[in-house]
């Protein structure tokens, strides 16, 4: 028993680690030797990135952020493919690891998840981990993935907001693995994680109700000890 949860753990710290991975930081040190959590919104998400280093740099870090989410859905499928973690889970007095996987998977998404927005590389700071979590949900049920990232699309060609548009993307998610009968760790994983995005939110819920958040394309001039007023990323 004692090595089938030393494993789990060891999986859930590598998804942690996986999600950590500072990417629009390292990005912005390498481009221009700038700290990106010291200019625009503060965040080290795409969005932000977007903004101050550019339209490919931004696409670049969505792109590795989403990865993220992906790889850790990845590597527990096939952690627990493995014969030897079935022996483990025998010796165990487990039946087999199948039970167990789709709560390993979605434990090791909120891991991921929380590594991007409190990476322990940047001082647990991060982003609003709206990409790592759509990452996450490609590999956890990809229709739900492609589903919410479709919402997500809708929103935004509408309201030009990319906060909106991920808060409502984060509150179809549990409705999506619900309505495509997915197992009960998911849908959990759906309310829970959308609980998360929209927390991390929270102050651009309060500009969109006071109709003072900016749309993509609008240029944003604010001091770093005013973050109020600037777009907050995923």
């Amino acid at each position: 028993m004692a090595s089938w949860i030393i494993l789990n753990g060891a999986l859930l710290i590598a998804a942690y680690l996986l999600g950590s991975i500072p990417t629009g930081y390292a990005l912005g040190k390498w481009m221009l030797g700038i700290d990106i959590r010291e200019v625009g919104s503060g965040s080290t998400g795409a969005t932000n990135v977007l903004r101050t280093l550019g339209k490919w740099p931004g696409l670049g870090v969505l792109l590795v952020d989403v990865l993220k989410g992906v790889s850790a859905i990845v590597l527990i499928r096939y952690i627990y493919s493995l014969t030897f973690t079935q022996q483990l889970a025998t010796a165990a007095a487990l039946e087999n690891t199948a039970t167990f996987l789709p709560w390993m998977a979605t434990l090791a998404g909120f891991s991921a998840v929380l590594g991007h927005s409190k990476s322990i590389w940047l001082g647990f700071t991060g982003g609003k981990s709206v990409a790592t979590s759509l990452g996450v949900l490609l590999g956890l049920y990809w229709p739900v993935g492609l589903g919410t990232f479709g919402i997500f699309g809708i929103v935004f060609a509408v309201s030009r907001i990319v906060s909106l548009s991920s808060i409502i993307g984060a509150i179809s998610v549990a409705g999506l693995m619900f309505a495509l009968h997915q197992p009960l760790a998911y849908v959990l994983f759906g309310i829970a994680g959308g609980v998360f995005v929209i927390v991390r939110h929270r102050s651009n819920i309060q500009r969109l109700l006071n109709g003072t958040e900016p749309r993509i394309g609008e240029k944003l001039e604010t001091a770093a000890s005013d973050r109020s007023i600037v777009l907050e990323d995923g």
